[in-house]
């Protein structure tokens, strides 16, 4: 009765928690042998129990912190950071002299400008995948993605790396040529670049590479189209149109990199070989626009829709407004005022109406604007702009005044407004970002209407075949 070992049932009030040590009375057995003679027979119960497939007495327990106060954590680490590097930034600029202070700010501006714009269109291209994600679009067919595609929440974590890099790496520029350092300073923009085309280039199996592949693989397609043109190529080079300011600022920025011009304000001089005056601005500014140009024949060669000459027709008056503008810095103010201005406005609303009429007419599918925001759950974002008819007026509207603003944006004497010239271009990119959502609506569209016509037809020819197949019966 009072000897051998006894287990308390696993309901018993008086069960110690869960990872603690069993239970054991034991009166006969002396207490030097307790520990070593309860571990045994404990042991083999749980041998016993394992075989039987029974729960154990034994388990562990991990706390783990709620995603809440996680998310809290790390929002706190975020804001730290920003106010340290504002500050940090801030002395740095203090401690230059006032004539100094404005020249370097606008060629520091040069080289941080493009990186900014282009995380800003990371962030907006993740909105834009959770809410295909939110209104059951299907984009992984649309752009023809394999399985290992990044996910919004994957692309926000990009953004979030380049939000933290671009502006740590402006503030050490700042801060070391502030204090001295010129040499380490003129490195920080060119460590940056290099890093960020080594992390694209980068052949291994890191840094999501099947991603990293179709990007590349779709620039290439686009710089040489040689292929049928697929949605992905013409949709991403669409978007590279509005990014053509950032193309040309990254073109100025490589172009002092390699002539050893960082941490100077040589680039002011007219003679300068990245200076206003330089002939591959307007070049640069132009080739997205002349690649979608490209694209848009082969697509005519392949499809003999008279459509996609209207549309290279539409990319085709981009041309004279970039070449117009750059003839301010060659020829004389007399001749800019008396000639070549007024050309350059008739041309620059020539392209901003073309550009606003094919948007509303053949990009976008008005009769069902806003079902993109119909969530399948219930959610804030979907009960503001689901159906509302302010955000058709609205969605008009702005496109209608950012493409004139992305218009007169192109113009060449603009270039040494940076302010003026960075809010344009945010403005263009929030005007691309919502053109996204309604483009790939249509596309979506299409393919479900064509999968409804294909289903259908089938349908007649199973029914079909069952008539013959009956008739021929009754013959027999």
């Amino acid at each position: 009765m009072f000897g051998g070992l006894e287990y308390i049932p696993n309901k018993s009030p008086h069960l110690r928690k869960s990872g603690s040590r069993p239970v054991v009375f034991d009166f006969d057995i002396d207490s030097s042998e307790l520990g070593n003679s309860s571990e045994e027979e404990f042991l083999l119960f749980k041998e016993s129990n394992d075989m039987k497939g029974g729960p154990t007495a034994l388990s562990s327990t991990v706390i783990v912190p709620s995603p809440l106060l996680l998310w809290r954590f790390k929002a706190l680490l975020f804001f730290i950071w920003g106010f340290c590097c504002f500050k940090i930034e801030w002395d740095s600029v203090m401690r230059m002299s006032a004539d100094l202070r404005d020249l370097f700010l606008y060629e520091a501006f040069l080289y941080y400008n493009p990186l900014l714009l282009v995380t800003m269109m990371v962030w907006l291209w993740g909105i834009n995948l959770w809410v295909f994600a939110q209104s059951n679009i299907g984009y992984v067919k649309i752009f023809d993605l394999d399985q290992s595609h990044l996910t919004h929440r994957e692309i926000w974590k990009c953004a979030t790396w380049m939000t933290i890099i671009v502006p740590t790496s402006m503030t050490a520029y700042l801060y070391l040529y502030s204090h001295g350092e010129v040499s380490l300073a003129a490195s920080q923009p060119v460590l940056l670049y290099a890093a960020i085309l080594m992390t694209l280039i980068f052949p291994f199996d890191i840094f999501c590479l099947s991603s990293r592949f179709f990007f590349l693989r779709t620039v290439w397609r686009i710089v040489f189209p040689l292929q049928a043109i697929t949605f992905a190529d013409f949709f991403l080079a669409d978007i590279f149109t509005s990014m053509s300011k950032v193309f040309s600022d990254l073109e100025r920025s490589v172009c002092r990199m390699v002539h050893r011009q960082v941490a100077t304000i040589a680039w002011l001089e007219a003679d300068s070989v990245c200076g206003s005056h330089s002939v591959t601005i307007p070049i640069v500014l132009v080739l997205p626009y002349i690649f979608r140009l490209f694209q848009c024949l082969r697509q005519y060669a392949d499809t003999r829709e008279k459509p996609s000459l209207l549309n290279a027709l539409k990319y085709s008056t981009a041309v004279p407004v970039i070449f117009l503008s750059a003839l301010k810095y060659h020829v004389s103010p007399e001749n800019w005022t008396n000639i070549y201005r007024s050309l350059w406005l008739s041309s620059s609303v020539l392209n901003s109406l073309y550009s606003f009429y094919w948007d509303i007419t053949l990009d976008w599918d008005l009769s069902c604007f806003t079902r993109i925001f119909k969530f399948s759950k219930s959610h804030p974002v979907s009960d503001l702009l689901h159906g509302r008819k302010w955000v058709t007026i609205w969605v008009i509207g702005s496109n209608l005044v950012l493409r004139c603003t992305w218009t007169y944006k192109l113009s060449a004497h603009l270039r040494h407004n940076h302010l003026t010239l960075f809010a344009i271009s945010v403005l263009e990119m929030l005007r691309r970002f919502q053109w996204i959502f309604f483009r790939v609506e249509k596309e979506s569209n299409k393919m479900n209407n064509s999968k409804s016509s294909t289903a259908l037809s089938m349908s007649d020819l199973s029914i079909e075949e069952h008539n013959l197949l009956g008739s021929d019966a009754r013959n027999v």
